[in-house]
C-alpha cells in the first residue's frame, strides 16, 4: 500500500514536472530524472524487487509500439544510410568501448562488460524531441533522431541478450550467429503476421473502451509470444507496430481513434515515471550495499562510464559525417547541400540522453548477474548524467548553432489541407440540393484558410460564428445540468457533440472556442 501511495503522489509530482519543463524549456525527462534520485534519499521509502521479464513487458513493449507507431518509412528510406551508421554503427561502437572499460576498470567479466555496454549504448530522442520541436530544427535532423532511437534498441537488446545468456552460461559467444538470424529475419517475419492478425481483430471492434483494451493485450502478447519463441521481442514489436500503422487508420472509426491516441499517450507518460521511480528505489538500495571502499570505486567507475558514453558518441558522429563529406567533395553542388554538416553533427552527437530502455533492461538483470550493482548504478549514473547534462543544455546548444527555422512539415500540412479539401469540393459539386450548398460553402471557406496558413485574417466568419456559438451551447449545458434539468448521463452525451462541434470548427488544428465575438 505505501508503494501504490508513493506511486500516486510521484504521479502528481511528475505532471507538475512537466508544466516546470515547458516553462523552463527544457525536457521533462531530465526532470523526471532528478526526482528519482530525490527519491532514492527520501527516510522509509521501500525497496522493491521486479521481476525482470516483467520489466522489459510492461515498460519497453508499449513505449516502443507508441514510437514505430508514428515512425515515417518514408524518412527511414531517405536517411538509411546515417540511420544504419548510428542505430547499428553507434551502438557497436559505444558497446566496444564501454566494454573495454568495464573489463579494464571494474575487473568485469567479457560477457559482463559487453551487457553494461549494450546497456548504455541506445540513446532516446524524447528528452531531445521536447526541445527539438520548439526551435524547429532541419527535418532530417529530428527524423534521423527519432528513427535511430527506434531501431538502435534492437540492435542493443540484441546484443544485450547474447551477452547476458552468455554470463549466465546459457549460450556461448561463439554460437551467436544463428541467435542474430533467427532474431532478425524471423521477429521481421513473425511482427508482420502479427500485424496483418491483429488488423483482422481490431476492425470488427467498435467499442472504443474495448478496442483499446485488446490493443494493449495485443502488444504485451506479440513481446511475450516472440521471447518465448527466442525472436528479437523488439524487432518483431517495431514490424508489428508500423504493419498497423499502414492500414489501421482507414478502418478504425474517428472516435476510436482520437479514444486510443489519448488513452495510449497517456500510458506511456505513466510508464516513464513508474519507470525513474523503480530506479530510483533500486539506486538507493544498490549504494547502500556497496558500502565502504567499494562505494567510492563504485562511484568512480560510474562516473568514468558517463564521460565515455558522452565523448565515444561525439566521436563517433563527427567521424562519419568527416567521411561522408569526404566522399561527398566530388559531388555536385545540390548533393553536397544534402551531405551531413558539422552543425548537425554537434547536435546529433549532443542529443545522446539515455531514458527509459536504459533504465528498465538494467532493472531487468538477473538478481545473481556478474557485477549486477555497479553496472546498474552506472546505468543509472549514464541517465541521469545525459539527462541532466545534455538535456539541460540543449536550448543553449540550440541558440548558439542557430539553425534556420524548419517549416517543410508546415508547407507539406498545408498543401496537403488544401488538396483534401478540393477533392470535397469535387465531390459536392455534382449535388445541387440547399443542404449540398452549405457544405460546399462550409469546405471552401476551408479551403481558403488552408491556403493561407500565414495570414491571421484568413479565419472564417462561418468558423468564428461556430466558435461563438459553441461557446454559448456550453454555458446553456451548464445552467440545464445545474438546475436539474438534465442528468449526468445527457450532461456527457451532449458535451461529446459539442466537442466534436468544435474540432471541426477550430481552424489550424487550434481548439480553443472564441469567448467574445
Amino acid at each position: 500500500m505505501a508503494l501504490f501511495e508513493l506511486t500516486l503522489i510521484l504521479l502528481l509530482i511528475a505532471v507538475a514536472l512537466t508544466a516546470v519543463s515547458r516553462w523552463l524549456e527544457v525536457p521533462y525527462p531530465s526532470l523526471l530524472a532528478l526526482a528519482g534520485v530525490g527519491l532514492a534519499f527520501v527516510p522509509g521509502a521501500p525497496v522493491i524487487e521486479i521481476d525482470p521479464e516483467l520489466a522489459l513487458a510492461l515498460f519497453i513493449a508499449p513505449v516502443l509500439l507508441d514510437a514505430a507507431y508514428d515512425t515515417s518509412l518514408r524518412d527511414l528510406k531517405r536517411y538509411r544510410l546515417s540511420l544504419v551508421l548510428l542505430a547499428l554503427g553507434a551502438v557497436v561502437f559505444t558497446t566496444v568501448v564501454v566494454a573495454f572499460v568495464g573489463w579494464k576498470m571494474a575487473g568485469l567479466p567479457i560477457a559482463a562488460a559487453i551487457a553494461l555496454g549494450a546497456i548504455v549504448a541506445p540513446p532516446d530522442a524524447v528528452a531531445a524531441s521536447a526541445v527539438l520541436n520548439q526551435f524547429k530544427v532541419p527535418h532530417r535532423l529530428t527524423a534521423i533522431l527519432q528513427g535511430e532511437s527506434l531501431l538502435n534498441d534492437a540492435t542493443a537488446l540484441l546484443i544485450y541478450r547474447i551477452s547476458v545468456a552468455a554470463a549466465i552460461g546459457t549460450l556461448m559467444l561463439k554460437d551467436a550467429v544463428p541467435v542474430i538470424l533467427l532474431a532478425t529475419v524471423g521477429s521481421v517475419v513473425a511482427g508482420y503476421l502479427f500485424g496483418r492478425f491483429s488488423l483482422l481483430t481490431l476492425t470488427r471492434i467498435e467499442d472504443a473502451a474495448s478496442s483499446t483494451v485488446v490493443q494493449f493485450a495485443g502488444t504485451f502478447a506479440v513481446w511475450i509470444i516472440a521471447d518465448r519463441l527466442g525472436l528479437s521481442a523488439i524487432i518483431t514489436i517495431v514490424v508489428y507496430a508500423i504493419t498497423i500503422a499502414r492500414t489501421a487508420p482507414r478502418r478504425m472509426s474517428a472516435r476510436r481513434r482520437v479514444s486510443t491516441y489519448s488513452v495510449w499517450e497517456s500510458a506511456v507518460f505513466v510508464l516513464n515515471v513508474l519507470a525513474f521511480v523503480l530506479m530510483g528505489l533500486q539506486a538507493r538500495s544498490i549504494v547502500g550495499r556497496l558500502s565502504g571502499d567499494g562505494q567510492g570505486e563504485a562511484f568512480l567507475f560510474a562516473a568514468t562510464v558517463l564521460a565515455v558514453v558522452i565523448v565515444a558518441r561525439l566521436v563517433w558522429v563527427a567521424g562519419y559525417v568527416a567521411v561522408i563529406r569526404w566522399f561527398a567533395r566530388h559531388d555536385s553542388e545540390e548533393e553536397r547541400r544534402d551531405a551531413p554538416t558539422f552543425r548537425g553533427a554537434v547536435l546529433v552527437g549532443w542529443c545522446g540522453m539515455r531514458g527509459l530502455v536504459t533504465l528498465v533492461v538494467a532493472i531487468a538483470l538477473p538478481a545473481d548477474f556478474p557485477g549486477r550493482d555497479p553496472i546498474v548504478l552506472a546505468a543509472f549514473a549514464v541517465v541521469l548524467g545525459t539527462l541532466v547534462l545534455q538535456g539541460m543544455s540543449l536550448k543553449p546548444l540550440l541558440r548558439r548553432l542557430n539553425f534556420e527555422r524548419d517549416t517543410s512539415i508546415d508547407r507539406e500540412v498545408a498543401e496537403a489541407r488544401v488538396a483534401i479539401m478540393q477533392v470535397a469540393l469535387d465531390v459536392l459539386s455534382r449535388k445541387t440540393s440547399a443542404a449540398a450548398a452549405v457544405v460546399r460553402e462550409q469546405y471552401e471557406a476551408q479551403r481558403r484558410v488552408a491556403e493561407n496558413p500565414e495570414d491571421a485574417q484568413a479565419a472564417t466568419e462561418y468558423d468564428r460564428l461556430r466558435l461563438y456559438a459553441i461557446k454559448r451551447q456550453r454555458d446553456r449545458l451548464e445552467e440545464l445540468r445545474s438546475n436539474g434539468t438534465i442528468g449526468d448521463e445527457a450532461y456527457h452525451r451532449l458535451e461529446e457533440e459539442i466537442d466534436w462541434s468544435e474540432l471541426a470548427a477550430s481552424p489550424a488544428g487550434s481548439f480553443q472556442p472564441l469567448t467574445t465575438y
